[in-house]
């Protein structure tokens, strides 16, 4: 990034015995420009790509069911909610690709708005995602209504949407309550040198490494200085193109760098600098933007839970909320909500994960079925008992003990009674 234009500073008439003279790299660092920053050009950078793709990619692949509440226990609905949720959002789009859609507007623009489609009874056919740049909100009374527009030109229509009848899910919502601040928009100032450097460093290595540098030498003039810097210009770029390592400088002429080069700029310091940047926009551990650098074994391990609990928890609790509201309503008669499964987030290795279910098993907290199930494994007949640990054996034949087992354990009882006599 420039600071000075020596293209534009005015070359005075005089002669001296020695003269500097900016003959420029092979790429020009004297404009000063503002990066423009939209939702393409954040995209174009590696770390915000990777981070939008990986959210919303890792919530659209999550299982969402929906369960009804029972007195005794929750069970998995089996109504069309749930398929639409779960497996096809509408007729064009599965429910991976509507959330993922979701996900990636709320990652970008920092909203996206669904329309849910009801049939006369009020039954839940379809879901469909609608592009929130042609949404209008407002607000009367306590009353909000979505105006969306629809269709182009002369044949633009607009269409005006109850709030229950929308699935809105906001990034981060402004004082108005309606209104949103998006990540992208945000924070345009730290997305801005991030492209900056990104281009820094492509026009860097497009002029093979060759930085601005200013030629200093016995000029008698200024047209003289010109020549010279025009041919010494025209012989870096030759030895550019043709790969040539060294370029011939006339006697008593010597070429200064102007500015600073990429190490001195800490050019790599700045794009790892950068990955963090991303990752602190986003409450992703950088190591999910492939970012290795203090990366270990042992610590990648505990960044999985965290993004678990403190990154990926966040927004599905809030998307499980607008469901619950826009889809049951306030009252809820039917008691239905809509639940999303992170265990296979946190299943870890299958040593852990066996360890882990085995000593549910003894303990009495789940049944072999029930961990039959988690694994994707068929249910056994016998498989539905609560076990604890010992012989491993039901808990209802534990207070049946046979006249041998009592005869053995007055026996053991006696035999430690004498010894200890």
């Amino acid at each position: 990034m420039a600071i000075f234009n020596f293209r534009k500073q005015k070359q005075e008439q005089r002669t001296i015995t020695t003269q500097d003279y900016p003959i420029g790299g092979l790429f020009d660092i004297g404009k000063t420009t503002v990066v423009p920053v939209d939702i393409e050009s954040a995209l174009g950078v590696p770390a915000i790509w990777a981070a939008v793709n990986f959210l919303s990619g890792t919530i659209a692949s999550l299982p969402l069911h929906v369960y009804k509440r029972t007195d005794e226990s929750d069970e998995r609905y089996k109504g069309t909610v749930s398929k639409v949720l779960n497996n096809i959002a509408n007729e064009e789009m599965s429910s991976f690709e509507w959330r993922k859609y979701s996900f990636e507007q709320v990652f970008t623009g920092g909203r996206s708005i669904s329309y849910i489609e009801r049939n006369s009874n009020g039954d839940i056919l379809n879901i469909f995602p609608i592009d929130p740049n042609g949404v209008s909100i407002q607000r009367t009374g306590h009353v909000k209504t979505y105006q969306v527009s629809v269709g182009k030109g002369d044949q633009q229509t607009t269409k005006t949407y109850n709030s229950k009848d929308i699935i809105d899910v906001p990034f981060m919502l402004k004082s108005d309550g309606l209104t949103v601040r998006g990540p992208i928009a945000t924070n345009k100032q730290a997305i801005a040198m991030v492209i900056a450097a990104s281009d820094y460093g492509s026009k860097a290595f497009q002029s093979g490494g060759i930085p601005p540098a200013v030629l200093q030498g016995p000029f008698q003039s200024g047209a003289g200085a010109q020549r010279a810097a025009d041919d010494i210009h025209n012989a870096m770029k030759k030895a550019t193109e043709e790969n040539k390592p060294l370029v011939a400088m006339p006697t008593g002429h010597e070429l200064k760098v102007l500015g600073f080069n990429s190490s001195e700029m800490q050019l790599l310091e700045l794009q790892r600098f950068s990955i963090e940047q991303i990752a602190r926009i986003y409450q992703l551990p950088p190591v999910f933007l492939q970012d290795l650098t203090h990366g270990t074994y042992s610590n990648t391990e505990q960044q999985d839970l965290a993004f678990v609990k403190h990154t990926l928890n966040r927004w599905v609790s809030q998307f499980e909320s607008e469901l619950n509201l826009k889809l049951f309503g306030r009252e809820n008669k039917e008691n239905l909500y809509c639940k999303f499964n992170l265990d296979g987030l946190l299943r870890g290795d299958l040593k852990s994960r066996m360890e882990a279910h085995a000593m549910a098993i003894n303990t009495g907290i789940r049944t072999p079925n029930e961990v039959r199930i988690k694994e994707n494994l068929p249910a056994k007949d016998e498989g539905n008992q609560l076990m604890i640990q010992g012989a491993t054996v039901p808990i209802a034949s534990q207070g049946q003990m046979t006249e041998a087992q009592r005869s053995q354990m007055e026996t053991d009882q006696a035999v430690r009674k004498a010894l200890n006599d």
